[in-house]
């Protein structure tokens, strides 16, 4: 059973970076499509990210427009590590973090995934 966890929330100013985790145990996560999303309260959860398995060649990581040049996803296999690096954050960007795993949906769409972490925390704050 594949178990993800994410990691490297917390507090920031306005403007700076974070890089968050999300570490897989249970299965590789090569196979996997992966997604990035986000939650605030009373608000539904949006896709913020996401990066297609190795096995499919012929897709690049999509980005939500709010986030595009600022977040990056990325895979470490080394790992099992999926990234998202953060930067030039907004206040409008704290939210609870969470990555998501699918071997077949894949998309912004949280309906796509079927394995969650517990999330991470970001707060963008002066």
């Amino acid at each position: 059973q594949l178990q993800l966890v994410e990691s490297g929330g917390g507090l920031v100013q306005p403007g700076g970076s974070l890089r968050l985790s999300c570490t897989a145990s249970g299965s590789p996560l090569d196979y996997y499509n992966i997604g990035w999303f986000r939650q605030v309260p009373g608000r539904d959860r949006e896709g913020v990210s996401c990066i297609s398995s190795i096995s499919t060649t012929d897709r690049v990581p999509y980005y939500q427009d709010p986030v595009k040049g600022r977040f990056t996803i990325s895979r470490d296999k080394a790992t099992n590590t999926i990234y998202l690096q953060m930067n030039s954050l907004k206040p409008e960007d704290t939210a609870v973090y969470y990555c998501a795993a699918d071997q077949v949906g894949y998309g912004l769409g949280p309906y796509e995934y079927t394995y969650w972490g517990q999330g991470t925390q970001v707060t963008v704050s002066s």
